[in-house]
C-alpha cells in the first residue's frame, strides 16, 4: 500500500474511532464493572472483530449477507438482542444495592472470557460495522494486489488505533474509581449505560 494511501487510511480509521458510538459505551460500561482490566479485555474483543469484518468483506461474504434478506434480518435481530441483553444486565446492576463495582470483591470477579465475548459479539453482530467496511475498504484497496491481505492491513491499522483509544478510555474510567464507588453514582452510572445500550438495541431492531 503506497504511503499516501496508508496515511489517508490511518486518518480515516482515527476519525472513525474517535467518533462516539457503541464501542465506547460498552468499554465505559465494562470498565465501570470491573476496572481497567475489564475495559481493556472488552476493547480487545471489539478490535478483534475488525479482522472478521475485513475478512468477510474481502471474500465477498458481506455483500452476500447484505443481499440475503433472511440472513441480514437474522444478523440484525441477533445484534439487537445482544445489546438489549447487555442493557438489561446494566439496569439490573443499577437496581442492586450495596457497594459499587470498583470494590476489591467485584474486581476479583473479572472474567477475561466474558469481557472478550461481550466485545467481540457487539462488534461482529453490528450490521453498521459490516456496511462501513463494505463502503470503506474499497477506497484503499489496489485491485492488482491481494485484496485479503490489504483488507487485513487496513483492519490492523484500525485495530492499533482503536485499541489505543479504547484502552485509554478504560484507564480513564479506572482513575475515577473513588468517585464511581459511591453507591448513588454507581447506580446512576449503570442505569445510564444500560439505557444507552437498550437504545442502540431497539434502534437496530427497528431499522429496515
Amino acid at each position: 500500500m503506497p504511503l499516501p494511501t496508508l496515511l489517508s487510511c490511518l486518518a480515516a480509521v482515527t476519525a472513525l474511532t474517535l467518533a462516539p458510538g457503541l464501542d465506547t459505551v460498552l468499554v465505559i460500561r465494562n470498565s465501570g464493572r470491573g476496572g481497567a482490566r475489564d475495559g481493556s479485555a472488552t476493547s480487545l474483543g471489539i478490535c478483534l472483530g475488525l479482522f472478521v469484518h475485513a475478512t468477510l468483506s474481502a471474500l465477498g461474504l458481506s455483500v452476500l449477507l447484505l443481499h440475503t434478506a433472511w440472513a441480514w434480518s437474522l444478523l440484525k435481530f441477533a445484534g439487537a438482542g445482544w445489546l438489549i441483553f447487555l442493557g438489561m444486565s446494566s439496569l439490573r446492576d443499577a437496581r442492586q444495592s450495596g457497594t459499587a463495582s470498583f470494590t476489591s470483591n467485584k474486581s476479583e470477579e473479572f472474567s477475561l472470557k466474558q469481557s472478550l465475548r461481550e466485545g467481540l459479539l457487539c462488534n461482529t453482530l453490528n450490521p453498521k460495522a459490516i456496511i462501513f467496511y463494505l463502503a470503506f475498504l474499497p477506497q484503499f484497496i489496489d485491485p492488482k494486489g491481494s485484496i485479503l491481505l490489504q483488507s487485513l492491513l487496513v483492519a490492523f491499522l484500525h485495530f492499533c488505533v482503536a485499541m489505543l483509544y479504547l484502552v485509554t478510555v478504560s484507564f480513564t474510567v479506572e482513575r475515577a474509581r473513588s468517585f464511581l464507588a459511591r453507591e448513588r453514582v454507581h447506580k446512576a452510572f449503570h442505569a445510564f449505560s444500560g439505557a444507552v445500550l437498550l437504545f442502540f438495541g431497539v434502534q437496530l431492531l427497528m431499522k429496515d
